[in-house]
């Protein structure tokens, strides 16, 4: 099998001839590589289609790339699309768009201010030609839409502030289903698009969970936020019926795999092991659902041995692979406080023990 043929196999409840691998589901930048892509560096199987920077922040990017490596500063990609949106994390409760709480307002706002564009030709024809060159190659390819764009929640509660945005959701439902609306119709195009591209995969992404519990009420995420999922994934799944589609949650989200099914997802990530237990998840769900992920915790990742590494990457390959439906990786974001010996340790294991013939 090439590593197209392996994950999609792995992805449709199919035996694959080995676990497939992947870095994270965003690029990630490991200095201890010179800036390299880890996934080819590890010769991982899955790929990424990005939406180009528009031409605004071509300075922009420009200056993050100068930066010296010892300087973290997050991913390039979303650093551009908060420049993008205007958002600024480093303020404490930041919103430009809390103080309006009628629908009225907020219409005359999105008429005055609309949601930035992402789609132009040059965005489709770079979007086809980055998944062409992959699959080219063998690789599969995934795709999501721009960060903060490319969320519900998250880019609610980050236009609306956190806190205000929770209250929304109680007091001021008709504003949360305007908001989410115009989200949801932003995502459909952009989802589309990537779905004419022809990638493998479609990312959704959002961060509904805490180490315990869900942020909200399960019965609020399928009031408000369902509706949306399902509306994005069948115009997707309308153009290629075939598509793969991928849910991440950071933290725990649990109480609604089942919903996460029935709206047509095929691919859990992050799963994070101290979070959900990934083997009883597969017990549970695994002839539904495909899992991407599963591996380590920050502090595992910093500072665990590789050889508990290694014996965490075999458990995961034998409990949560057991007939395929199972991309391994990291199960958090690889800082820079990283053990490279770790990330190696992964990938070696990876090889020896996921071959299934």
């Amino acid at each position: 099998m090439n590593s197209r043929e392996r994950v999609l196999a792995a992805l449709s409840g199919e035996v694959p001839d080995r676990v497939p691998t992947a870095v994270n589901f965003y690029r990630t930048t490991m200095h201890q590589i010179g800036g390299a892509d880890p996934d080819e560096y590890f010769n991982t199987d899955i790929r990424y289609a990005s939406f180009p920077s528009p031409e605004p922040q071509k300075d922009f990017i420009a200056y993050l790339r100068s930066l010296p490596p010892d300087v973290h500063v997050g991913s390039l990609d979303i650093l551009r699309t908060y420049r993008d949106w205007g958002y600024h994390p480093e303020i404490e409760n930041f919103s430009a768009w809390g103080d309006i709480h009628s629908v009225e307002a907020f219409a005359a706002r999105f008429a005055a201010e609309p949601l930035p564009g992402f789609i132009t030709e040059d965005a489709r024809r770079s979007l086809a030609a980055q998944v062409a060159g992959y699959h080219a190659r063998g690789l599969a390819v995934a795709g999501s839409p721009p960060h903060l764009g490319g969320e519900l929640f998250e880019t609610a509660f980050r236009m609306r502030g956190f806190e205000q945005f929770m209250i929304d959701m109680i007091e001021n439902p008709d504003l949360v289903r305007y908001l989410l609306d115009q989200l949801t119709a932003m995502h459909v195009t952009t989802c589309v698009a990537l779905t004419r591209a022809g990638v493998d995969i479609l990312g959704l992404d959002d961060d509904i969970g805490e180490p315990t519990r869900m942020l909200m009420s399960p019965a609020h995420w399928r009031a408000y936020f369902k509706p949306c999922w399902t509306a994005i994934i069948q115009a997707c799944r309308a153009v290629n019926p075939d598509l793969r589609v991928f849910y991440h949650s950071d933290g725990c989200c649990e109480p609604i795999i089942p919903d996460l099914i029935e709206i047509g997802v095929d691919v859990l990530n992050p799963v994070q092991p101290d979070v959900m237990d990934p083997a009883r998840l597969k017990r549970q769900y695994g002839d539904r659902i495909a899992f991407w992920g599963t591996v380590g915790t920050p502090q595992r990742w910093a500072w665990a041995a590789p050889e508990s590494i290694r014996a965490e990457v075999r458990e995961r390959i034998e409990m949560v692979g057991a007939g395929g439906g199972l991309i391994l990786g990291p199960a958090y974001d690889l800082e820079p406080e990283l053990r490279w010996e770790n990330l190696v340790a992964c990938f070696a294991a990876a090889d020896e023990y996921g071959r299934y013939a």
